[in-house]
Formats: C-alpha cells, sequence, structure tokens
C-alpha cells in the first residue's frame, strides 16, 4: 500500500486543507451557528467584505463578526438589516439550519437497472442512489456497471462534472482523452468527465466497476 505523503505548504497541501474526520462540536447544530453560517456564505458569494455588509447593513462591525460567528442571537429587526444589505428574503438565512441532510442504502442486487443517454449494448447502468444538489449544488449519481461480451466498445461519453472509477472485476483499457490506462480490479481513475472517454478495450470479461459521477446542478 503505498501512502502519500504532502509536503506542507504545497498546492496540493492547500486542496486538502478538509479534515475528513473532522466531528462538528454541538455549537455548530444551533440556530445561531447556522445563520451565522449562511450570512458568511451570502456575504463572500457577493464578494462583500464584513466592513462593508456592516455599513450597508447600519451594523456595527462587532455585531456582524458575531452573528458570522454564531456567538450571537440577531433579532428579526437585525435580520432584516442584513437581508436588505445582502438582497435576499430573511428566509434564506435558516435555509442551512432546516436543510435535510439525506442518506440512501441500497441493497445488494437492488439497484435501479437503467438507461443513460448514449448507452450501448451491453453496457448494463445499475443507479445504486441518488442524492439533488445540497447546500452546495452538487449532484451525485453512483453506478454499478457491468460490461458483457456483448458490449459496444466506444470512447464517446463526454459529459460535465467530474467522475471516478473502482475496478471490481475483469480487465478493460479505459479512454480519457488521448490517454489510455489499463484498468484491473482494484484500480482506480478520477478525471474530469467533460473530455471523451470510456471503454477502449473490453480485454476480460466480464468487467464490472463502480462510476460515481459528481456534476453541478445548473436548474437552480
Amino acid at each position: 500500500m503505498t501512502i502519500l505523503k504532502v509536503a506542507r505548504g504545497s498546492d496540493t497541501d492547500s486542496n486538502l486543507a478538509q479534515d475528513p474526520h473532522r466531528v462538528r462540536v454541538e455549537k455548530e447544530r444551533t440556530l445561531e451557528a447556522a445563520i451565522g453560517k449562511e450570512v458568511k456564505a451570502l456575504r463572500q458569494n457577493q464578494n462583500i467584505t464584513v466592513k462593508d455588509l456592516a455599513k450597508q447593513a447600519g451594523l456595527s462591525l462587532g455585531m456582524l463578526s458575531k452573528i458570522e460567528n454564531g456567538v450571537t442571537s440577531p433579532s428579526l429587526t437585525t435580520l432584516q438589516l442584513l437581508a436588505n444589505g445582502l438582497g435576499v428574503p430573511v428566509t434564506a438565512f435558516f435555509r442551512r439550519f432546516e436543510e435535510k441532510r439525506e442518506a440512501i442504502h441500497t441493497k445488494s442486487g437492488s439497484g435501479l437497472e437503467m438507461e443513460r443517454e448514449g448507452t450501448r449494448a451491453g453496457h448494463q447502468y445499475n443507479l445504486l442512489g441518488h442524492l439533488g444538489s445540497n447546500a452546495s449544488g452538487v449532484i451525485t449519481e453512483p453506478y454499478l456497471i457491468t460490461l458483457s461480451e456483448e458490449s459496444d466498445v466506444f470512447p464517446t461519453f463526454q459529459h460535465d462534472g467530474i467522475e471516478f472509477i473502482y475496478m471490481l472485476q475483469g480487465q478493460v483499457r479505459y479512454r480519457h482523452g488521448a490517454q489510455m490506462f489499463l484498468l484491473e480490479p482494484g484500480d482506480t481513475l478520477f478525471f474530469d468527465a467533460d473530455a471523451p472517454h470510456g471503454p477502449e478495450e473490453l480485454i476480460d470479461l466480464p468487467i464490472r466497476f463502480l462510476s460515481v459521477i459528481s456534476y453541478k446542478n445548473t436548474a437552480v
């Protein structure tokens, strides 16, 4: 097993700043913390500084800082001032607190068999779950894909987002753009799905792999 060590201060290190084992403290589950996070996110999305928003909303810099950090409970009057300053409805501040967190459990063999756009003969897709976009605006679709003896071979998939493949069975030569990758059980491939990609050569059948596709929800 290869362990990736990332040098501190590198570009990669900055991209891996999120701690996957982090547990939110209880305070972050409170209404105050949820409102503060939403105020900060809305402000940052509009590229407004704390100082500028405080001025636009008619609040002190200290008060706005306390609200964003979730250490004070703002009154409805204060929330209305912030909403006016940001040009959003007051209800926008409660979205994170009320948002439903979903989890989907699919039993073995019970994934929804379906045909994706562009699917060819012998390509079996079992959708293992579907999560609509949450606050991040990202949609994720995991598939169990099986390629049989009759499968067409074509490197013509091309869609928005990113894709992650984990090989379970068989052997396939997989194309991504101008590159070719030999995928065997245990191998992974993580790529920009906007480039043409797909199975180029079916070497050892049947071939089964997990494919997880994530893309931005453009409908909102």
